[in-house]
């Protein structure tokens, strides 16, 4: 399916889950990512979970919950295990597959870079999705590497001398493109269409792809379960996070808003950040508005 011509969305999708019954909390941006996924890739794909949200609540015996081939890597191992699946199948000579890991925030920028780099580096088929929920989700709520500024984990608290988080989340889309990689994309499930073209276009290409969704969590940050899909369009909307891509060495921006919508609505939305001092926020807009005067002069805008 996902190498046809034609653009797969909502009236055309395929009705099969092929991830289904699984034990993610109500609202999981995470879970939503993987069906999401599974659909545009369809039967024919292996599949590799490391360690994590998706593992945990997708791999409970006798109740397993992909309905195609998958396997849970090591905590680092996301990348590797994809190589290795890759080139056994070339060496099988199977035709008309993907092979294709989903890692969380903390798997792919800690844990899994070494191993994702280094695959990028071969140009091998793959393709890698990081769902960023930002924190280590799955064993309690601590930061990541990808956790933003000022956000509140176990690991950050938030007291009367520090916001949360004091460091900035690492930016895994261009620490990907350095490598100079086939492709490479952010997306939002709060913009479906979008993530779905991704997938599909990731599905085509004869190397390594490299696709950054984000994927809000109602249990960590302090939001209704009802409302995940209204937060990931917002951050994209306040501008803290952007839907672009990379392909042939040229960053192309995806969605350029003409004006933001406040960011500290957004944040005030989520327990995690409801401490934030009002410098604590300006701090926040003053680090987009430097990434967005960035983006606009080098990048390319469709």
């Amino acid at each position: 399916m996902s190498n046809g011509t034609a653009t797969i969305n909502a009236r055309n999708i395929t009705d099969k889950e092929f991830f289904y019954g699984h034990k993610a909390c109500a609202g999981c941006g995470g879970s939503l990512a993987v069906r999401l996924i599974l659909k545009v890739l369809g039967e024919r794909t292996f599949t590799v979970i490391p360690a994590g949200c998706m593992s945990a609540v997708g791999f409970i015996y006798p109740q397993m919950c992909f309905l195609n081939n998958a396997i849970i890597s090591t905590f680092p191992g996301t990348a590797s295990m994809l190589s290795g699946i890759a080139a056994a199948a070339k060496a099988l000579g199977l035709k008309d597959y993907h092979v294709v890991g989903i890692a969380g925030d903390g798997g792919t920028a800690d844990i899994g870079l070494q191993a994702l780099s280094g695959a990028i580096d071969r140009r091998d088929r793959i393709i890698y999705i990081c769902y960023d929920n930002e924190a280590y989700m799955n064993t309690g709520i601590q930061k990541s590497g990808l956790t933003p500024f000022g956000a509140r984990t176990t690991t950050t608290p938030a007291g009367d001398n520090i916001p949360g988080t004091v460091t900035q989340k690492k930016n895994m889309f261009e620490i990907v493109a350095a490598h100079g990689i086939d492709y490479a994309a952010t997306a939002s499930i709060g913009y479906i269409q979008d993530f779905i073209n991704k997938v599909q276009k990731a599905s085509r290409v004869e190397g390594t792809s490299y696709i950054h969704v984000f994927a809000p969590c109602p249990t960590g940050w302090g939001i209704p379960e009802d409302s995940t899909i209204d937060i990931a369009k917002e951050v994209v909307d306040c501008g803290l996070w952007y839907l672009a891509e990379f392909e042939q060495g040229e960053f192309i921006l995806n969605k350029n808003p003409k004006e933001f919508s406040p960011v500290e609505e957004y944040l005030k939305k989520q327990s995690r950040f409801k401490h934030l001092s009002c410098e604590d926020i300006n701090t926040i807009i003053s680090s987009r508005d430097k990434k967005w005067e960035k983006i606009r002069k080098a990048w390319k805008i469709k």
